[in-house]
């Protein structure tokens, strides 16, 4: 090949290499995965607003298993460590046992008690001997007297013939011996009430002793505790939403340690916000997931949404309890597993809607950034209701539209279509000062309807 020949061919494929490098980028970027994603198409279709929150499943229908009820009269003021327990989920028979408390604070009250029984015992039979020795005592002095009355009463009748002085003394000892015989006779009758109502007394504090010795025995019986009933066994958490497990504390106005669930049916619990409680209602299905196997797919209802709010540990704002019953439970639920809940508060009909991040926000008009062939321009749109993912375009946009994910890298340089009824002027490089990507919350369309 020529000089000339060679010099010919090389500017050829440098002048293709020059064309069609661009066309090859520019396809190349056309396919990109990467330019794909951020772009969505407009679609039309049924549009749900939807309260998304995590729950716990629970038992609404159990039987309590219990520690001692009545240690408030063993005088068992603080709370009671669970020494053992078995495990969470075990499966138990009625009388099976289930935990065992700790006993020292018992043992100590008992050996109070004991002492306490040992004195009363001891006064009561010393009161006993009392009683016995002064109403022995009463009986032989009135016996004493018995006997001076008989005797001046002998000396009364051998006076008869003596002189009338003799025959008065006769008479005055006489009604002085029958004097003391009365009134020794009514001192019998004090002391023998007296000695009921002090053997009364000791017998009383000796069985009040012995009645709260036996309630101590009974409660350190009860320490040991057993299943009232068969079933699995579900650990009890305390106010701060700790299981009670072994070291935990048994209250004696708690004594709650663990609960025997019926499976049969099952709810699952959860808190909403103050700004999502009041679009919940009782009967809005709920599609419930499960963390435990995501592949399970359940239904639901909600059954109850909680008038007042409150404020759960660890947390400083207000939410209220959501109850939501679950539809046809199996066996595969237990009671703890948490659970994924989303609440369809209300279903619009047949309305185009985007992502939300497509959506931006500029001096209180609402656009979007429209595909238009191989460019881009900025749309103005008005929106409706929107929920975690989506938002509602009422005007502004067609179906199979596409919009852009984030704002291109030359959005200064975009121009502006405005929606007709306004000055719907094309203006380039309209400034985006101030942009927010945060849309401006909608109001709730008259169109919406309840599913």
């Amino acid at each position: 090949m020529s000089r000339l020949s060679r010099s010919r061919w090389l500017q050829i494929v440098a002048a293709v290499f020059v064309i069609g490098t661009p066309s090859v980028w520019y396809l190349a970027r056309a396919e990109s995965p990467d330019n794909a994603r951020l772009e969505a198409p407009v679609q039309r279709g049924d549009f749900s607003v939807v309260v998304t929150t995590s729950g716990e499943l629970r038992a609404p229908k159990f039987v309590t298993i219990t520690g001692p009820q009545n240690m408030q009269q063993a005088e068992i003021w603080n709370g009671v460590k669970i020494q053992s327990i078995v495990a969470e989920g075990t499966q138990v028979k009625e009388g099976d046992v289930v935990a065992e408390l700790d006993r020292s604070p018992v043992a100590s009250k008992l050996s109070e008690v004991g002492l306490a029984v040992t004195k009363a015992q001891a006064q009561y039979e010393q009161a006993s001997l009392d009683s016995t020795l002064n109403l022995s005592k009463a009986r032989e002095e009135m016996h004493t007297a018995m006997l001076s009355l008989e005797e001046k009463s002998l000396a009364k009748e051998q006076a008869k013939f003596e002189a009338p002085s003799i025959r008065r003394q006769a008479e005055i000892d006489y009604e002085k011996a029958f004097r003391v015989l009365k009134q020794d006779s009514a001192d019998y009758k004090t002391k023998v009430e007296q000695a009921k109502a002090k053997m009364r007394e000791v017998g009383a504090d000796l069985e009040r002793q012995q009645n709260k010795l036996g309630v101590v025995k009974e409660v350190m019986d009860l320490f040991t505790i057993k299943a009232p009933a068969p079933g699995l066994v579900i650990y009890i958490k305390d106010w701060q939403g700790k299981k009670r497990g072994v070291g935990g504390q048994v209250s004696p106005w708690e004594p709650a340690v663990a609960t025997l669930p019926d499976l049969s049916a099952m709810e699952s619990v959860t808190f909403v916000n103050e700004i999502d409680v009041r679009k919940l209602s009782v009967g809005q299905p709920v599609s419930i997931t499960l963390d435990a196997d995501p592949n399970k797919k359940l239904t639901g209802t909600v059954s109850a949404v909680a008038n007042v709010g409150e404020q759960r540990p660890n947390s400083d704002a207000k939410v209220f309890e959501v109850k939501v019953n679950v539809e046809k439970p199996d066996t595969t639920l237990r009671p703890g597993m948490t659970t994924g809940n989303a609440i369809e508060t209300y279903t619009i009909k047949n309305v185009l809607h985007i992502p939300l991040e497509a959506v931006a926000s500029d001096s209180g008009i609402t656009y979007v950034y429209k595909r238009t062939g191989t460019g881009v321009t900025r749309q103005q749109v008005e929106t409706g209701a929107m929920n975690d993912d989506e938002i509602v375009i009422t005007r502004g946009l067609s179906e199979n539209d596409r919009v852009l994910l984030s704002p291109p890298a030359d959005k200064t340089k975009l121009g502006f279509e405005r929606l007709s009824g306004g000055s719907a002027t094309t203006t380039a490089g309209d400034s985006n000062k101030g942009q927010q990507r945060v849309p401006v919350v909608p109001t709730r369309p008259d169109s919406a309807k309840k599913p």
